[in-house]
């Protein structure tokens, strides 16, 4: 399946990602630097709040009423000469692509960055056709190229996970690349290579920000300039675009810019904003030839339900950087191309619950994601309704897990097996403890249980877990003794 970006199992990914100090500790060099610089652009624009319930309020409006926008804008593309291909899934999207290089006997094909071409398996497909160049244009996406197509870890950051020596690396390697490891000469050296290629290309392929649905526009955001680039040059481009891209008009998306550009990248304004379409006959540069892929890959399919609102989704990457579980396994480990808390709740409509049914369970439900929403999606609600579907709807999770679940909540429910447990709970988990000269400072003379059985194995693999302590001296115990004091004391003052 495209999404897919691995075929290890979710627990194998997450060991992976646990080993992989680097990735850790640059996620989180850019997690506290994303924050400066988002809290501070924001902080500038005033009213953060109210640009955000604007913001809801524009995208909750449009997927209400996307089925009239959507074929206002296909309209509107037509009459500027331009071609519109509704593709139900992501093998018609490919397969329109495909017939399009085919009729242009396409040679050479240059790319900006786009995950919805990631997630209709394009690259792959374009990457089979052996007598075609094919060249992504994003540095950060270059970079993964070269580094034999190493799947993405962000969507607004693809290459978080690698650093300057192993880029450096990955340039000599493959492209004899003799410098240091300065960020800026290697840019310019990529620069250097990519600029022909742009002038080559027959084909530009981009994504899609937000399609302006009274104008047939797209707008593109970028902050290396490589995309205009992309789509001026070449003779001919095709934009791919999710269904839920678009926007009413050109007055609503300058409010998305400002919101997605405070919240991707902590920039008041990105560098590059860009409204594009066919050639006019009085323009200088352009494509000839415009096609516009509106996928719906399952995004239809949530219309109407509980899931709406993922559809607002602007793809900032805000949820990710403050999310504290992808701090701790990175992107890879999400199996997805659409990682962090926006992609535990896409993959599984998207991809299905069968291949992702784990990523729903990957998060704290801190809510810090639905915190930064720049368009207020409730994202941590989201994910508590998929653990719900997945639980009552399709019986998913019925295992030895669930037998556990249902065993602790009868013991709690159960006043008579609750206190029962209290009583023999110090005696019984004391053959899993163990005195740790740190943790003994903490937890007096009880010890810790380092390697939890069953629900707690995940918990002590990590952290560490006090051993209870005994019935006498627990919190009941100390309370009833001491509402009995303060009662012997009254009896006594009175």
């Amino acid at each position: 399946m495209p999404i897919s970006t691995s075929d290890k199992p979710f627990k194998e990914r997450i060991d992976l990602s646990k080993e992989d100090k680097f990735m850790q500790k640059a996620v989180e060099k850019s997690q506290d630097v994303q924050w400066e610089k988002r809290e501070g652009s924001r902080e500038r624009i005033g009213n953060w709040e109210q640009w955000r319930e604007l913001g809801e309020q524009i995208r909750q409006h449009t997927i209400t009423h996307l089925d009239y926008y959507l074929e206002q804008f296909s309209d509107n593309v037509a009459k500027r000469g331009g071609h519109v291909f509704f593709a139900e899934t992501a093998e018609d999207a490919s397969d329109y692509i495909k017939q399009v290089i085919e009729q242009k006997n396409s040679q050479k094909i240059v790319k900006a960055k786009s995950m919805v071409t990631e997630e209709i398996g394009m690259n792959e497909m374009i990457r089979e056709l052996s007598h075609i160049e094919f060249f992504e244009s994003d540095l950060a996406e270059f970079i993964l190229q070269e580094d034999d197509w190493d799947a993405p870890s962000h969507i607004v950051f693809p290459d978080i996970h690698k650093n300057r020596q192993q880029i450096r690396q990955v340039f000599h390697d493959k492209l004899g690349y003799e410098g240091d490891d300065n960020p800026q000469r290697m840019a310019r050296f990529v620069r250097g290579i990519l600029r022909q290629h742009f002038l080559e290309a027959d084909i530009g392929i981009t994504g899609c920000n937000f399609a302006i649905a009274n104008s047939g526009q797209v707008n593109l955001v970028t902050n290396e300039g490589n995309a205009d680039l992309v789509e001026s040059i070449p003779k001919t481009q095709i934009v791919v675009m999710g269904m839920e891209r678009i926007v009413p008009n050109i007055e609503d998306a300058e409010v998305l810019d400002n919101l997605l550009a405070r919240s991707a990248v902590g920039q008041d304004l990105t560098t590059y904003i860009t409204f594009a379409g066919p050639k006019l006959p009085d323009e200088s540069d352009g494509p000839e030839d415009f096609h516009v892929v509106i996928v719906d890959n399952g995004r239809s399919k949530v219309l109407g339900t509980e899931f709406q609102s993922i559809l607002q989704c602007i793809r900032c990457g805000a949820c990710l950087n403050v999310c504290p579980v992808y701090r701790h396994i990175g992107g890879h480990g999400y199996g997805s191309i659409y990682p962090g808390p926006v992609g535990a709740i896409l993959s599984p409509i998207i991809g299905g619950y069968d291949e992702f049914k784990e990523l729903p369970f990957a998060s704290s439900l801190c809510g810090a994601c639905t915190d930064t929403c720049p368009v207020k999606i409730p994202l941590h609600q989201l994910l508590i309704e998929h653990r719900r579907v997945m639980t009552d709807e399709k019986k998913m999770m019925h295992g030895f897990q669930d037998v556990q679940m249902r065993a602790i909540a009868l013991g709690t429910a159960k006043p008579f097996l609750f206190k029962s447990a209290l009583k023999v709970a110090h005696a019984g988990l004391g053959v899993l403890a163990s005195k740790d000269p740190v943790a003994a400072i903490n937890f007096s003379t009880n010890g810790v249980i380092k390697k939890g059985p069953g629900l707690i194995k995940g918990w002590t693999d990590v952290r560490d877990l006090p051993r209870p302590v005994k019935e006498k001296d627990n919190f009941r115990s100390w309370f009833k003794e001491r509402e009995k004091q303060r009662g012997d004391k009254h009896d006594t003052d009175s």
